[in-house]
């Protein structure tokens, strides 16, 4: 298997990297309480899922 001659300089390592970007998660309105929330999760403030209550949610 061959190997490098010679070490990759730090500007062509992050030259490839540049593409590797966070994205933001994508959010949904709670159909029960109207907050947004992450999709496919239950609901943190209202603790409701597919219209059904699944957890309680603490008190502040």
């Amino acid at each position: 298997m061959p190997n490098p001659k010679r070490r990759h300089s730090k500007s062509r390592s992050r030259k490839r990297r540049t593409h590797y970007k966070a994205t933001a998660p994508n959010t949904g309105e709670c159909p029960n309480c109207h907050e947004q929330k992450l999709t496919h999760r239950a609901c943190p403030n209202c603790g409701y899922y597919d219209g059904r209550s699944i957890i309680i949610p603490k008190e502040a």
